[in-house]
C-alpha cells in the first residue's frame, strides 16, 4: 500500500465518549508505509504492514462517497468487495460507524436490493433521490450530508476515514481536524485533489489496496431486491 502519512502534534485522543458500542471488525492488516513530513512527499517501496496497526487511532468513524467510489472502481477496473473494504478501512480498531453515501433511483431494483445487503452488513446507508438537472442525465451530491455528519459525530471519534477525493470536502476535513481528529483520506491519487490531501493527516492511494479490497472473481453477492426480500 502507498501512504503518505503527515505526521501532526495532537494531544492523546479524547477521552472515551458515551456512546452505544459498536461490533469491533477484524480486518486484513495495511500494509503500507509512512512518510513524515508534510512537505516530503517521497514513497518509500518497502511495504511495512505495522505502520496502521501500531497507530492507536482510537475509536475509527468511515465515510464513503458512492459515487465516487464507484468510478474510482471502474478506472482501476475491479469490483469492490464491500466487507473487504471495511475490514480493511477499520484494520482491527473500533468502529464507530460506517457511512455510505450515494444517490438512489428509486425505480431500480437491482440498486435498493445493493442497499439492502449494505445496511444489513454493517454500513448506514445516507441515500438522496437522483436528480435530473438540464443537461437531461441524472446526478447527486451528498457532499453536505457528508460534512455535516463527519463534524457532528466527531466528539464521539477519534479518526474519520474519508473515501472521497472531492475537494469541496476539505472545509470539513480542516474542521475537524481542529477539534483534535486524525483524518485519513482514501482515494486514487490521481484524481483527488490536492488541497484535500493537503489537510488530511494521512492518504491512501486507492491503487494501491485494490488487490485487497477487490471481489474475488469466483465469488458473487446475493443482493435481494425488495420484491423477494421477506421483510
Amino acid at each position: 500500500m502507498i501512504i503518505t502519512n503527515f505526521s501532526k502534534q495532537r494531544n492523546e485522543f479524547k477521552e472515551s465518549k458515551v456512546l452505544k458500542a459498536k461490533p469491533h471488525w477484524q480486518g486484513q492488516n495495511l500494509s503500507d508505509t509512512a512518510v513524515k513530513g508534510k512537505d516530503t512527499k517521497m514513497r518509500d517501496p518497502a511495504p511495512d504492514s505495522s505502520i496502521l496497526n501500531n497507530l492507536n487511532r482510537g475509536r475509527v468513524a468511515i465515510f464513503i462517497d458512492g459515487l465516487s467510489l464507484f468510478h474510482t472502481a471502474l478506472q482501476l477496473g475491479i469490483e469492490i468487495d464491500y466487507v473487504k473494504l471495511l475490514c480493511h478501512l477499520t484494520s482491527g480498531s473500533r468502529l464507530l460507524r460506517a457511512f455510505f453515501y450515494t444517490g438512489v433511483d428509486i425505480s431500480n431494483e437491482k440498486q435498493q436490493g445493493f442497499l439492502l445487503w449494505m445496511r444489513r452488513n454493517g454500513y448506514r446507508v445516507v441515500a438522496k433521490e437522483l436528480v435530473v438537472p438540464a443537461e437531461n442525465f441524472k446526478k447527486s451530491n451528498l457532499n453536505v450530508e457528508i460534512a455535516v455528519d463527519m463534524i457532528t459525530l466527531a466528539p464521539y471519534y477519534d479518526t474519520a476515514v474519508l473515501v472521497s477525493g472531492d475537494g469541496d470536502l476539505a472545509y470539513a476535513v480542516n474542521a475537524v481536524s481542529r477539534m483534535g481528529v486524525r483524518v485519513e483520506v482514501v482515494s486514487l491519487q490521481t484524481t483527488t485533489s490536492e488541497s484535500l490531501i493537503d489537510v488530511a493527516d494521512c492518504f491512501i492511494d486507492l491503487d494501491s489496496i485494490k488487490t485487497h479490497i477487490q471481489k474475488d472473481s469466483n465469488l458473487g453477492y446475493s443482493y435481494r431486491t425488495s420484491s423477494n426480500s421477506n421483510l
